[in-house]
Order: structure tokens, then sequence, then C-alpha cells
């Protein structure tokens, strides 16, 4: 795993076996064991149950069913995904067994979540535990990509931030549609680009993505469509109908809870 040595250092400063005489059994009637046992599982499942995930991620599970998520959005072995703004790397993570060995995931990050996740990244990546993730630290509005380098994008519950302006604390107001230009032009045609967020209620502004960190699901898909992406199909499973939507989503009353909308984007061919 490749680690942007800035990134490490603002998380420091923060924080044989013998013959045997009886007759052998042919391959097909021999019993089933661990080793030998077919594994039903989809590739989403196993990499949610893979045991090496700290438990910490795995209380989130029930709450987040990134099985379910990335299969919607159709993130699969061998790909190459950009984890976006990807805070302490839950899904980051997940992804990493999802795209397997021949696959790649790039974990970004910026000095403002840096602070707030804190240890958690320095224990997530340290001593190589996930080899096919590297870490990309860029600023708001700082953000280069190679062209057509990706085949996924996933914006985890962060969609709204482009909205939020805090620049004391190291979060000046984002260029949008520079952002999601950027985007656009990293991912390879016909490449996805998932979402998922806090809903706000319909007709919200836009600066509600800033002050109760939700974001009007139409807002979304208006602003991906302007930046030329496509709305492929929405999910339902992260729905929660009796999530109060004039509450934070920080409040401990919802917290976890929220209900969050999820939407697949498509770069047209």
């Amino acid at each position: 795993m490749k680690i942007a040595m800035s990134f490490i250092t603002a998380c420091f400063l923060l924080a044989g076996c013998g013959e045997s005489s009886q007759q052998s059994i042919p391959d097909e009637q021999q019993p089933a064991t661990e080793e030998t046992a077919v594994d039903t599982r989809s590739v989403y499942e196993a990499a949610v149950s893979n045991p090496a995930r700290p438990e910490k991620d795995r209380e989130r599970d029930a709450t987040r069913k990134p099985a379910e998520v990335l299969e919607f959005i159709g993130v699969g072995p061998g790909m190459q995904v950009l984890d976006l703004f990807s805070g302490g790397g839950y899904y980051t993570e997940v992804l990493s067994y999802v795209v397997g060995p021949d696959g790649g995931v790039t974990a970004h990050s910026n000095e403002a979540y840096a602070q707030y996740v804190g240890d958690e990244v320095i224990s997530r990546y340290s001593n190589d535990r996930l080899p096919n993730v590297e870490i990309l630290m860029a600023e708001n509005n700082e953000l280069k990509l190679d062209p057509d380098s990706y085949d996924a994008v996933m914006m985890i519950l962060s969609f709204h931030d482009i909205f939020y302006v805090d620049p004391k604390n190291g979060w000046p107001k984002i260029d949008g549609p520079k952002l999601l230009a950027e985007l656009f032009k990293a991912l390879k045609p016909g490449a996805v680009l998932g979402v998922v967020d806090h809903h706000a209620k319909a007709g919200s502004a836009r600066e509600t993505g800033g002050t109760l960190h939700r974001i009007d699901p139409a807002i979304v898909i208006a602003d991906m469509e302007a930046a030329g992406f496509v709305l492929d199909d929405k999910s339902d499973v992260l729905r929660n109908m009796d999530d109060d939507y004039n509450k934070n989503m920080a409040d401990p009353a919802v917290r976890g809870k929220t209900d969050r909308f999820v939407m697949r984007f498509i770069k047209p061919e």
C-alpha cells in the first residue's frame, strides 16, 4: 500500500503426511471439509465476513449494509475504485476485499478528515494490512485525477459535504461543479459512481448539506446530471421512514439511523 507521507505525518501528530493403508475415496465421494467446501457466499458477503475486519466496523454493518450497497452499485473484483472522502476507511476496507488482489482502491482524504478520525486510520492501514489500497491526500478544490482511471467512485455520506463551509477548521467552500467534473473525467466510459447520503426534506436548500449534513436527493440528481452523469438506478436498502429530517444527522436521537438514499450513476459510453 502506498501512503502519502503528509497523511501519515498528520495522523501521528494527531494522534508431511504418511501413507495410509486405507483405500482412497474418489474425489467426488470425499466428504466436504473447510478446505473442499464450496463458498456459496457472494463476493460482497465474503468481504463483509472477512475475519480481519475490526470489531468496531462489524458493529456498524447492521445499519450500513455494505454488502447490499456495493452489490447494488456494481463494484466487483479487479476494479479500480476511488473512495472519495473516505474518512476512517470503513468502506475502503470492504472495497479492498471486494476488488481483490487484481483490483485497487484509492482512499481519498484531507487534513480535516484526518484530524476528525484520528488514530482509526493508523490502525487500519498500518503494517500493510490492505496492500491494494493507496491513500490520496488532497484538500478541497485541489483534487487532481488521471483521466479514465477508475471503474467506480464511491461517495458515501459525503455528497452533502460539498455544501459544508468551515474555513477556520480546514474546510473552505468546495467548487462543486469543478469537483464533479474531475470525477467525471477520472471515470472510464461506462463506469459507475455511487452516492449514499442522508435524506433532507424535499425542497431543502443546498445549504442544508452544511447545516444538518443532509441533502435533498433532487439536488444530487440535478448536479450529477449537469456534470454529464446519467442516473441509472436507486435503492431503498437504507430507507428509514421514522427519521426526523429536522435533526442534524449527528444528533444522538438519529445518529446511525437516518433515512438514507442510495443512487447509481453512470458515465455514458
